[in-house]
């Protein structure tokens, strides 16, 4: 296959988004380096969210949550989901205003629904930001990028965002 080739070919990238930098840093990058102008790709972004927390019907001083509380707290979880989609669309408008953009909100545990996500739309490449945690953390709270880069049955691409050089100002 040659070059003009691979151009060409109409590809699905999902671009996993989250409200940390890091991811959009990685679509930024991807926008930058991997989406190419008139391409026919079609960019995926898939905010997984995290279940509600269960709480129990009393809280620590025995008062009950009322539903009104609840629903509350899923406009708010909801609402700002809608934030973060509609804030990376407008940067894949800003970056390349003619690729065509799908955008999807799951609820799970990310490193489920980002490599269900994968396998069930046929993604082509995906694309994820990496917090950078050293070998601790990630011992103890689990690297998503890894765990993806794992299990996922097509290329990962892992952008990492540079550290500031703002030593001594």
């Amino acid at each position: 296959m040659s070059v003009g080739d691979a151009a060409a070919k109409e590809r699905k990238i999902l671009v996993a988004v989250d409200e940390g930098d890091e991811s959009m840093y990685a679509l930024t990058w991807c926008l930058t380096n991997v989406i190419s102008p008139n391409s026919k790709d079609t960019l995926i972004l898939l905010h997984a969210q995290a279940p509600r927390a269960a709480y129990t019907a009393l809280d620590g001083t025995g008062y009950l949550f009322s539903t009104d509380i609840m629903s509350t707290m899923d406009k708010y979880h909801n609402d700002a989901a809608d934030r973060l989609i509609e804030t990376a669309k407008n940067m894949c408008k800003d970056h390349v205003n003619d690729v065509k953009v799908e955008t999807r909100v799951e609820s799970g545990d990310p490193r489920d629904v980002i490599c269900e996500m994968v396998q069930k739309l046929g993604v082509d490449v995906l694309v994820m930001g990496s917090h950078g945690y050293g070998w601790f953390k990630r011992a103890f709270l689990g690297s998503v990028s890894n765990h993806c880069a794992q299990n996922v049955k097509c290329p990962v691409l892992i952008v990492k965002k540079p550290k500031s050089n703002n030593l001594g100002k």
